[in-house]
């Protein structure tokens, strides 16, 4: 394990130096051929740990910067298939029965193959069309000893990561986490049956049955669903289906998943979406977006602040939703998201796309210090995806249109949804609380103003250029104001005719007209020159 461990290391470091990222691990190199694309090509090269780190990251735009988020997207499963013996044997291990003793048939060349697993057609012994999911052998013991390695390389590496909010050490446990997660299949399996508890009510939802006997860690076996996916807009139409039905049925059924449910499908791509009997049927929940209350609750403030266009409130909400990972400048919070409304108000409702103004939010809170949950990068990935889909079945039908009224509709309940008893209780005792505490308050702040203690903190912000400009124009005024009491003195000299006299006029008198007439020139070319006449 050691001798592998070495060896896979040496083969890292060879192949991130040889894509220009050898400066991860010796400072002293630089990173001039260093380029998104060529961290995707070394991503490829480096199998499917890393091509799997590299899809997880391409979800993460709080770690990576928007043009690395966007190659690594391109990353594909173009990995070889297992050979059937190595899928046979672990199967017998996971099941203790063999693959023919279970199915009537099973197709060995796989329909599907990626990183963690490949995916295989089969037929119960009764005769029902399922497929097969079954983990790559070996794979998770892989993946662990890649986590290591790249925790090694974290550690000795010298390099800043200040396009991130977030600790490399950190994200990389957050990695080794979700990572874990999908490697168990019985994740997927919960998964599974929580949407469809969650979607039973929705007419046009459906999703694959279980065949929870065949299902372990490594193994998973369901339903196969026939219909088509629902970018093939030709069949869709042979078959009579309107499509601008089908998008508004995608929207709703998407909201529903996170303002209601707060548990959404991650990966909403077409290849997820089969139309099925007028149902749209979801599959593959490897990765799904979790919401708790709260963060829910947050969201649909956020998106009552974005239909009425309330900057404090959004405000508010990216304050109470993000972590400060420095100093925030309220005012500078406000101007950015004022930019933004205004941006948008002046657009049609048809150009304005969701995942863009949530991509713009994350960079306003990236800019000023905030964190936001790592929760919000799935959805953003997949309002991504879902507006990619929507966009293609009908392209009339804007987002937003359905957003507002759905976000205005849900909004009038949400308060006695959301409340309970408990809730009630608790708020009321601390506005209780509160409230008693005022009076003693009220007289401290009194007392405080009375003795002279109370004080105000006033910040300012840009303020040099204005004070300076302040101060130029004073001394202005002062010097022009010297240069009328020497005329005035002057002629009052000349008038008087005192003092020593040359062709019986004061000497005191012409020079005192002559230094004013030197400074009134001096005064009018330096207001000349400054451009401010």
């Amino acid at each position: 394990m050691r001798r592998n461990s070495v060896y896979r290391l040496k083969e890292i470091v060879k192949v991130l130096a040889y894509y220009g990222f050898g400066f991860i691990v010796d400072s002293k190199l630089n990173g001039n051929k260093k380029s998104p694309e060529n961290l995707r090509k070394a991503f490829e090269e480096l199998g499917p740990t890393f091509i799997k780190i590299g899809q997880i990251l391409s979800t993460r735009p709080d770690l990576l910067p928007s043009p690395y988020i966007k190659e690594l997207s391109k990353l594909q499963n173009n990995v070889p298939h297992e050979k059937f013996d190595n899928i046979q044997k672990l199967f017998f291990n996971e099941l203790n029965t063999t693959i023919e003793d279970t199915f009537l048939y099973f197709d060995k060349n796989p329909i599907g193959s990626a990183s963690i697993a490949q995916v295989h057609d089969a037929i119960l012994k009764d005769g029902s069309f399922v497929i097969v999911k079954i983990q790559r052998p070996g794979i998770a013991e892989k993946m662990k000893i890649d986590l290591s390695i790249i925790k090694k390389l974290l550690n000795i590496t010298k390099i800043k990561f200040t396009d991130a909010l977030i600790d490399p050490k950190e994200a990389l446990d957050e990695l080794l986490i979700s990572t874990t997660q999908e490697l168990d299949f019985k994740n997927e399996l919960n998964n599974i049956k929580k949407f469809t508890n969650l979607n039973e009510d929705v007419a046009f939802v459906s999703t694959p049955y279980t065949i929870d006997e065949l299902c372990t860690k490594k193994i998973i076996t369901m339903e196969k669903i026939v219909g088509i996916k629902i970018d093939n807009l030709k069949k869709l139409l042979q078959s009579g289906y309107d499509l601008d039905d089908l998008g508004k049925k995608l929207t709703l059924s998407y909201f529903k998943q996170v303002f209601e449910d707060g548990f959404f499908h991650g990966d909403p791509h077409p290849g997820n979406l089969l139309i099925q009997n007028g149902h749209i049927c979801y599959i593959d929940f490897g990765i799904m977006g979790t919401i708790s209350k709260s963060l829910k609750s947050s969201l649909n403030d956020a998106m009552v602040a974005i239909a009425y266009h309330d900057i404090n409130k959004m405000i508010s909400v990216i304050m109470s939703l993000g972590i400060r990972k420095g100093y925030v400048n309220r005012n500078s919070l406000y101007e950015s998201i004022d930019y933004l409304f205004a941006s948008y108000m002046s657009a049609s409702l048809k150009n304005i796309k969701i995942s863009v103004m949530l991509q713009e939010i994350f960079e306003i809170s990236k800019n000023n210090n905030i964190k936001l949950p790592k929760e919000l990068t799935t959805l953003l990935k997949s309002t991504l995806i879902i507006e990619g889909v929507i966009a293609k079945i009908s392209p009339d039908l804007s987002i937003v249109d359905v957003l507002i009224p759905y976000v205005k509709s849900q909004n009038k309940n949400i308060f006695l949804k959301d409340l309970d008893f408990d809730t009630l209780l608790l708020n009321g005792f601390r506005f209780i609380k509160s409230s008693s505490e005022f009076p003693s308050k009220f007289v401290e702040l009194s007392d405080s103003l009375i003795s002279g203690r109370a004080k105000i903190q006033l910040q300012h912000n840009n303020l040099q250029k204005p004070i300076k400009d302040l101060n130029r124009m004073v001394n202005r005024m002062v010097f022009a104001i010297i240069i009328s009491s020497m005329i005035i003195g002057s002629s009052l000299i000349l008038r008087t005719n005192i003092g020593p006299k040359i062709h019986d006029i004061s000497i005191i008198g012409i020079s005192g007209f002559m230094i004013a007439a030197l400074m009134g020139f001096y005064l009018l070319i330096s207001i000349l020159r400054s451009g401010t006449l």
